[in-house]
């Protein structure tokens, strides 16, 4: 009986590690997202403003 519950317990545990893991990846690709749209449309308005210029 002891070894079901303290692997019923393991499992437990394990999922909510695994919840933490998969929470802090989903957050560093939604920043790194963020951060690459940001840098996208800074180029697009650089090239912009640069053709724009030159013209």
């Amino acid at each position: 009986m002891a070894r079901i519950l303290l692997l019923i317990a393991a499992v437990i545990i394990g999922f909510m590690l695994l919840g933490t893991v998969i929470s802090l990846v989903a957050g560093i690709l939604k920043w790194a997202l963020i951060i690459g749209v940001v840098v996208l449309a800074y180029m697009a308005v650089s090239r912009l403003l640069h053709s724009r210029h030159s013209a």
